[in-house]
């Protein structure tokens, strides 16, 4: 799906119109699209549209109880936002703490964990570094 989604439906405006439609899809892969598209729109450096503090609320309202797949695509939107967006770091990394998603995680030695606090502290420390 991800090799789907960077080499194909990204590149049609149409599609990319259509992506952003599908935050409510009933449809567990389309709002895991949905929510990959806004995360990859950060973590890219491209310049996102201003919803992000809409995305945190639909974020903090829906993580719980969503499928485990569109789960993954919020976690990794927060974590982006958290990382390039200082004024919602504290309430991304809330996210986690209050989810606890991905906390357990085994991750292998030189990766970022999913776990929001961990994932956004990295990610930004890195950023800072450079």
């Amino acid at each position: 799906m991800d090799w789907l989604f960077a080499n194909q439906l990204t590149k049609d405006k149409k599609k990319i119109a259509l992506i952003e439609s599908w935050q409510n899809s009933p449809f567990a892969l389309q709002r895991r699209t949905y929510w990959y598209y806004q995360g990859r729109l950060r973590w890219t450096g491209k310049t996102p549209p201003d919803d992000t503090s809409d995305l945190i609320t639909a974020i903090e309202a829906n993580i719980a109880q969503e499928e485990p797949e569109v789960q993954w695509a919020m976690n990794f939107t927060a974590g982006w936002i958290g990382v390039y967006d200082e004024q919602y770091r504290e309430r991304c990394i809330k996210i986690g703490e209050k989810t606890g998603l991905y906390k357990d995680e085994k991750v292998s030695k030189g990766c970022t964990p999913n776990y929001l606090p961990e994932f956004i502290t990295i990610e930004s420390n890195k950023r800072q570094n450079n």
